[in-house]
Order: C-alpha cells, then sequence, then structure tokens
C-alpha cells in the first residue's frame, strides 16, 4: 500500500510479525483486529525471495493464531488490478467475498498493476 497515512492509520493496533533469514528480514504481515474482526492487513516479501513459500507460511502462521484466539474466519483485501496476490490468497484458502468499489479512487497516486489501474479493493475470506 503506497498510501503511508492510511498505513500509519492502523498500524500500532496490528500484530506484526517478520520473517527473517540469516538475520534479515525477508517478510513481514500484519494481523488487525477489531471488533471481532480478524484481517490480514498488509504482506510483503523481498523480491529474491518471492514464490519460495515465505507469503504462505506467514499466512499460515496468522491463519493458526486468528484461530487460537477465537476467529472462525480470516479477511484479506487486494487490489483489482493485483493478480499474483489474488491467486496467492485463493492458493491459501480464501475466496472472493465483496468488492468495495472506487476504494483506490482517491489515493493521492493512481496505482497501475500489470498494466490495469487500481481503482476496487477486492475482499476474501478463509474460514478457518
Amino acid at each position: 500500500d503506497p498510501n503511508e497515512t492510511s498505513i500509519n492509520s492502523y498500524l500500532t493496533e496490528c500484530k506484526i510479525f517478520i520473517c527473517q533469514y540469516n538475520n534479515a528480514c525477508i517478510g513481514i504481515a500484519l494481523l488487525h483486529v477489531k471488533n471481532q474482526t480478524f484481517e490480514l492487513k498488509n504482506i510483503a516479501v523481498l523480491p529474491d525471495y518471492q514464490n519460495k513459500g515465505v507469503a504462505k507460511a506467514l499466512i499460515s502462521h496468522i491463519k493458526a493464531l486468528a484461530k487460537s484466539l477465537g476467529a472462525d474466519q480470516l479477511e484479506v483485501g487486494t487490489g483489482n488490478s493485483s493478480l499474483a496476490q489474488l491467486s496467492l490468497y485463493q492458493k491459501c484458502g480464501f475466496r472472493l467475498s465483496r468488492i468495495d468499489k472506487d476504494f483506490f479512487i482517491n489515493y493521492h497516486q493512481p496505482i497501475y498493476e500489470n498494466g490495469i489501474r487500481c481503482i476496487d479493493m477486492i475482499r476474501l475470506i478463509a474460514k478457518l
């Protein structure tokens, strides 16, 4: 998420998980819990470590933690243009839930991925 203001609005409320390799941070994920809603808020893996199971391991860990905290489902949202992320989440057991139309339309800078403008937030849910 390139919107730093947005990230700062929830960062202090999140549980932060870091994946390290050789004492270096190679991945990070945030779990946000609010009003009994459990959401995987952000996940990022360094390019050299992508497609090696790091994101799947982080997601698996967060799903297990959410379940241990009483969650029966975990939510995640990503942009309509985030094709790799949509694939990853579905491979990790998430199913499409809803679309938040125009979610990204007022971002300071337009976001483009895969030649597509990111406008809508695609919401997915994994049953735990």
